[in-house]
């Protein structure tokens, strides 16, 4: 949207100029039933330094009728223009501003979004507003340091309920009058107003204190919500959190409310959490789907404190907002007493980590501690740099400073900056005095620096196998091509692991050394002398974030045993070793297959196997070489049919492999075994074709011909429900007809009336891997239509289109020229540049890779 933007510079003048104190925020919503728009009413208080001055207020909204500021009626038309309201003449000291607009519900996720269940055609409403969709709602002064306390009035037609940020009122006449919030950053209050199922229960703590806690969803989801399951998470979270914090809950009480077309996994407002609903699960779905929703529960949870107690100052620090709740929801799973997933770190190394390598190694690869200039730098900095690299860092900072010093550093944080705004420095600054550790020269070096280090071991033995020297060789890679900045070597705090093959053929660790690696060159003198183990892992138990190689005697085992590790996470590190080797064209495609199918069947932990599942996939449709791509297609999907009669029925691991095959079954058996699961004519004991499971497999029938128009409605007659209509939107998308590329495409690209959810659906039908035929021609139609579709629609509806429908899958050099090409001559805002360079490396190493692989064969 033209003239949304807000700099940095204007964003330090404005919190220099003004100091808010409160908002009270009157919206009617009692036509929302209906949709359209809706009348906003923000009075807000705020103190001027300077008399004379003039600042802004940011409002989207089709219509002001009134800017009333010190008493003076201000003409709209003049003082409001694109997203903002110009305040002019300012008092020194308070000064009180009324603004009168009419704001409009959105299908997008941003601001407030409106849904209708087909269920019950009732509508429910949610905001999302980070980063800067506060203003989409009520007039805010839409940036993170200036916060203020917030009183909202809500009129709601009867029989709804409304939720914010503080506790919910009794309504009168259909009026819900909440008291005023703390202090609070405007991008983490929310309103959740509609029909909604809720149960309730309450956090009681050790000093008497009770939290209520609420759990909301649709009632067309209410038979399916396992509330028990998500209240005993909660309470874990606010055990571990506030013994680690030592601060206490900062909010009035803490609702959780799973939500429709939700574009994120969730959202902290504060005290009001929103998160996606398919995380009540319809279906059976494996532990590893459990163990995710708990990571986001325990991550949002931790947020509480850490960003919406103590908030960063400006975007630039997001990542340490976002890295520090990935790291304390991860560690919690891992180490508060009872988890149900205390291998929770197995699941970040796989994971988490991998998303953070893939990040890192494109052009648009930035430090941790990222230069925002303005909001269109943040909209695209939710990525793997900003979560998962950081939470990596934060990892290996804990083990440098010691955990023990790195929670006494932060609760000395929370105490020293409650209700206010903080940078990096500040936090820094307290786990020094906590520590001991000067974190200068770490903070620089891991925090201010971008790309990946590579850790090889140098190991010499004598004739009877005694280790003669050994050294951990690092080394800084070139950055991609066109990234800002050099390569750097850090200081790694690592441990080895010794792992030798026991009597019943398990690889065990027999001994474990932890120490500081800097420099190109750190000598082990411990292991001078020593026995040679079977196994020699750099980096075990995960604690800093570097590319691992193995040396060759370790890799020969590893590549026999990989399956035989007794503890899940040595097995998770090699697996993203070799998944890494692969990408990087060190390993072919063929033999990252073989390696997978030697070792997989010995995988105990679901998610793991989950992600292989995933990265084969990949694997084969992107790195093979094309004329073994078919072959090796076969191989895997054969195995995935073999492994899914061989699994325990009814197990988590039938359910996955069954989705596997489901995925790439491609011969006329396949597919019949398919159709006849899905019709009752074939069946595999203990596996449920239930809801999900039946979707996957119409979705598969109808990308390979095997299920037209016809079978996709009586489908979906039996699902009547939103899931049932995205799946829907997806399999008619997938259908290998050009009618029916054409459809989709006309109804994502030249129209804009497809909510988020369904939109996104529709993208994913689209794109199939085994259409790469009938998807050339829209290469030409995606540079024709890219900047358009940009500058034209809300951020998040542009950015699924501009990754979802680039043409990755034509790997080839013609790709790459027609993108180099529309780069060079299409001017595209910084923010669209980067996503389609960031598609564009993802083709150029799909090229590097087949390449491996055609060598290999």
């Amino acid at each position: 949207m033209p003239g949304t933007n807000l700099t940095r510079e204007e964003a330090q003048e404005r919190a220099r100029l003004l100091t808010v104190d409160a908002y009270e925020i009157e919206l009617d919503l009692s036509g929302a039933q209906e949709g359209g728009t809706y009348r906003s009413v923000t009075s807000v208080r705020f103190d001027a330094a300077e008399a004379g001055a003039s600042s802004f207020i940011d409002l989207v909204a089709p219509a002001v009728h009134e800017v009333v500021l010190n008493g003076d009626a201000l003409d709209p038309a003049e003082v409001f223009q694109d997203s903002r309201i110009t305040l002019p003449s300012l008092l020194a000291g308070r000064n009180d501003l009324r603004v009168v607009a009419d704001c409009a519900y959105t299908n997008t996720g941003e601001g407030l979004h409106r849904f209708v269940d087909p269920v019950d055609q009732q509508a429910y409403l949610y905001t999302q507003f980070e980063v800067p969709d506060a203003r989409r709602v009520y007039a805010s002064f839409e940036q993170p340091d200036l916060k203020a306390t917030f009183q909202f009035t809500v009129t709601a037609p009867e029989g709804w309920t409304v939720i914010s940020n503080s506790p919910t009122p009794e309504p009168k006449d259909n009026v819900w009058r909440f008291e005023p919030t703390p202090r609070i950053s405007t991008y983490i209050t929310a309103l959740i107003v509609g029909p909604y199922h809720s149960v309730h229960s309450s956090w009681d703590s050790g000093d008497g204190r009770s939290v209520p806690l609420g759990i909301y969803c649709r009632p067309s989801l209410a038979e399916f919500l396992d509330s028990d399951a998500i209240f005993a998470v909660t309470r874990q979270g606010f055990d571990w959190f506030e013994e680690k914090f030592d601060y206490a809950y900062p909010f009035a009480k803490y609702d959780q409310l799973f939500v429709p077309e939700f574009n994120a996994g969730a959202m902290e407002n504060a005290g009001a959490v929103t998160i996606r609903d398919q995380y009540v699960f319809r279906s059976k779905v494996t532990d590893a789907a459990y163990e995710v929703r708990a990571e986001t529960i325990l991550h949002e949870l931790a947020h509480m404190w850490f960003g919406d107690l103590v908030t960063m100052e400006w975007w630039n620090d997001l990542w340490l907002n976002e890295s520090f709740a990935t790291y304390t929801s991860i560690a919690c799973q891992a180490y508060a007493p009872g988890s149900r997933w205390p291998h929770s770190w197995t699941t970040f190394a796989n994971s988490m980590k991998t998303w953070a390598y893939r990040q890192d190694q494109l052009p648009s690869t930035h430090p941790i501690m990222a230069e925002i200039n303005d909001l269109d730098d943040v909209l695209v900095n939710f990525d793997g740099i900003t979560y998962a690299k950081g939470a990596s860092v934060l990892k290996q900072l804990v083990a440098y400073v010691g955990m023990d010093e790195f929670f006494q550093g932060v609760q000395a944080y929370f105490k020293r900056h409650a209700y206010g705004n903080t940078r990096l420095t500040d936090l820094l600054g307290a786990l020094e005095e906590t520590s001991g550790r000067d974190l200068k020269t770490w903070s620089k070096a891991w925090l201010q620096t971008a790309g990946i280090n590579v850790l090889r071991p140098e190991i010499t033995t004598d004739a009877s196998g005694t280790i003669t020297s050994f050294a951990i060789r690092q080394e800084a890679p070139a950055l991609p091509t066109g990234a800002k900045g050099e390569p750097t070597l850090r200081p790694h705090r690592i441990a080895i692991g010794l792992y030798d093959l026991d009597a019943t053929g398990k690889l065990v660790r027999s001994e474990r050394i932890e120490l500081d690696v800097d420099g190109e060159l750190t000598e082990v003198p411990a292991l001078v002398g020593t026995k040679r183990s079977a196994v020699i892992l750099l980096n075990d138990d995960d604690l800093s974030y570097a590319k691992v190689r193995l040396d060759a005697d370790s890799l020969a085992v590893v590549t026999d045993h990989l399956g035989d590790f007794e503890a899940s996470l040595p097995r998770a590190l090699s697996w993203a070793s070799a998944w890494d080797m692969t990408r990087d064209g060190e390993l072919a495609t063929r033999d990252y297959l073989a390696l997978v199918l030697s070792g997989v069947a010995k995988e105990s932990d679901i998610g793991v196997v989950q992600s292989l599942h995933r990265q084969v996939k990949l694997a084969l449709e992107l790195y093979a070489a094309p004329d073994w791509r078919e072959t090796g297609l076969a191989q895997w999907t054969d195995a995935t049919l073999e492994h899914l009669r061989a699994a325990a029925p009814g197990s988590d691991h039938q359910l996955a492999w069954a989705r596997a095959f489901a995925a790439t079954a491609r011969t006329d058996a396949q597919l019949g075994l398919i159709a006849g699961l899905l019709d009752g004519s074939e069946t595999i004991e203990g596996l449920a074709v239930d809801t999900e499971l039946r979707w996957a497999l119409v979705e598969r029938l109808a990308a390979t011909g095997r299920a037209d128009e016809a079978e996709i409605a009586a489908e979906l007659e039996r699902d009547k429900t939103s899931a049932g209509e995205r799946h829907a939107a997806t399999a008619r998308a997938a259908r290998p007809t050009e009618a029916a590329k054409a459809e989709a495409w006309a109804s994502v690209v030249e129209g804009d009336k497809l909510p988020n959810a369904v939109q996104e659906a529709v993208i994913g039908g689209f794109v199939q891997t085994d259409q790469r035929e009938l998807l050339a021609p829209y290469t030409e139609k995606y540079f024709a239509a890219v900047k358009d579709v940009w500058n034209s629609r809300s951020h998040e509806m542009a950015q699924q289109i501009a990754v979802g429908l680039y043409p990755a899958l034509q790997v080839s050099q013609g790709t790459l020229d027609a993108t180099d090409a529309w780069l060079g001559s299409a001017e595209p805002s910084a923010a669209l540049r980067r996503l389609v360079t960031e598609s564009r490396a993802g083709v150029e190493r799909a090229l590097k890779a087949r390449a491996a692989d055609a060598a290999a064969g």
